[in-house]
């Protein structure tokens, strides 16, 4: 059974000229542990299908399934990190790790012995005293995600997750993310407007057309190496070839 199951999504909204159809008949399914990044022309729905699928907005028509599960509004199932790492200042790096299950309500000794886990694991729990302010980009974003994974969600949302960092800090980033979230075996799903990006961390990927979006395409990516990681790929002689042939199909727009 796919982890992610996402079933005949429209989305259409009002607009001064008029009823305006952002997407159109979106499917696709999710097995678990996959990385699947979605890539589109810009303007065309690809952070909006997110909302959707987190449970921030309702969909005109369709339906959202995880686990079998008809999802009705936010589910705890789902984690979501956005562009913005949103760590609170005044809060330590602990104490912003463990927000997330704070307001689920749900801190117990287990969740306490994960996150401490999680900290130790991914060269954090040193800085589990300081602040945000005395922490670099990167780190900052790996505390964000770890605050995520912390609620044990089967599903993690990106939404451009990395483009708020510089690009040597990026590629940097990406592939410490990648590392951690394949670890942890947990299903990802990441917009971005970055193909190279979408290539190196995507089991496959989602190709949207303009809008009103469609699935033009679901394309399979695999570089045929062992211990694969962002960076290692990039350097793939198959590399090149999987971006001509997204850069094409969304004909040069992106």
């Amino acid at each position: 059974m796919a982890v992610l199951e996402v079933r005949n999504i429209e989305e259409k909204y009002q607009a001064l000229n008029g009823e305006i159809i952002a997407l159109k008949n979106i499917n696709f399914s999710v097995e678990k542990g996959e990385f699947v990044s979605v890539v589109g022309p810009s303007g065309c729905g690809k952070s909006t299908l997110l909302s959707i699928i987190a449970g921030l907005l309702k969909p005109t028509a369709g339906e959202i399934y995880v686990k079998g599960e008809k999802i009705e509004g936010i589910s705890t199932h789902i984690g979501y990190m956005l562009q913005k790492d949103n760590l609170l200042e005044w809060r330590t790096i602990y104490r912003n790790v463990m927000l997330g299950l704070e307001i689920q309500k749900n801190v117990n000794p287990e969740n306490e012995e994960r996150v401490a886990e999680l900290l130790k694991n991914y060269g954090l729990y040193e800085f589990r005293d300081k602040y945000p302010s005395q922490l670099s980009g990167g780190m900052r974003q790996r505390v964000a995600l770890i605050r995520t994974l912390a609620i044990n969600p089967d599903i993690l949302l990106l939404d451009e997750a990395f483009s708020a960092l510089d690009y040597q800090t990026r590629l940097s980033v990406t592939n410490d993310v990648y590392g951690i979230l394949k670890k942890e075996q947990v299903t990802t799903i990441m917009v971005t407007h970055d193909i190279p990006e979408g290539i190196s961390m995507g089991d496959k990927i989602i190709i949207l057309s303009e809008r009103p979006a469609v699935v033009k395409e679901v394309l399979n990516i695999d570089f045929e190496m062992e211990n694969r990681n962002p960076l290692n790929c990039r350097n793939s002689p198959k590399f090149g070839k999987y971006f001509d042939y997204i850069w094409k199909e969304l004909g040069g727009n992106e």
